[in-house]
């Protein structure tokens, strides 16, 4: 069997497209604000798998820190809630 190699390499979505992206999905669940279709050249954009509205707010609002937003994150993608 052939190993496959990949890469996953973090971009914002207001960054500049290159060629080199390769594969471009957004993983938000809203969409960026200024941004058209076009210009975000997505292969894909999926929201569902983003963390849920509440989660997003109480990270960005301070309420918790990385490790913990990392863990209820998880927590939402395993058990299917959002």
């Amino acid at each position: 069997m052939q190993e496959v190699k990949s890469n996953i390499v973090l971009k914002r979505v207001y960054d500049k497209v290159a060629q080199s992206d390769g594969c471009r999905i957004l993983v938000d669940r809203l969409w960026p604000r200024g941004i058209t279709k076009e210009r975000a050249a997505l292969d894909e954009w999926m929201k569902e798998i983003a963390p849920s509205e509440a989660l997003r707010r109480t990270f960005h609002g301070g309420s918790i820190n990385f490790s913990e937003f990392k863990e209820k994150y998880m927590n939402e993608l395993s058990s299917g809630d959002k």
